[in-house]
Formats: structure tokens, sequence, C-alpha cells
């Protein structure tokens, strides 16, 4: 980047921080959206809710198709933060 071209985007580079800050927070949260082991963990509450019957079959069959879901996508959205 030229000298010129450095104190003409001098004004962006806040809003570049906050787009470099959003999108490390995005990627943080799909991570831990499409965690595998999360999910895993996601699914055994559903089942004591439903032990409990603190969830009804409907109610936790749909969670659980929901989770399941997420599950067969993470190896496809797996995508590593960057440095």
């Amino acid at each position: 980047m030229g000298l010129i071209t450095g104190l003409l985007t001098l004004p962006l580079a806040p809003l570049r921080m906050t787009v470099a800050v959003a999108e490390q927070i995005r990627q943080q949260a799909e991570q831990e959206f499409y965690d595998p082991n999360r999910i895993r963990s996601q699914l055994q509450e559903v089942e004591q809710l439903r032990t409990s019957r603190e969830l009804d079959e409907e109610q936790a069959n749909e969670i659980e198709e929901e989770l399941l879901e997420r599950l067969l996508r993470a190896p496809a959205r797996h995508v590593p933060l960057r440095e």
C-alpha cells in the first residue's frame, strides 16, 4: 500500500477493524454451532429432558432432527479460524 493510498484510506481503518472482528466472531460462532461434540451433548440433554417428561415426544423429535441435521453438515462446514 502506497503512502497516498494509506493516507486516503486511513479514515476507513476503524471500519476495517470492526469488519475483521465481526468476521472472527462469526467464524467462532459457526465453529461452535457445528461442533460435533457439542451437538452430541445437546442430543443427550434432549434425551434426558424426554425421560424426565420436560419435553414431549413431538418436541424432542423435532429438536433431535435439527441437531442431527447439523451433525451431518458439520464436516462440510468446518472452517478453521484465521490467524
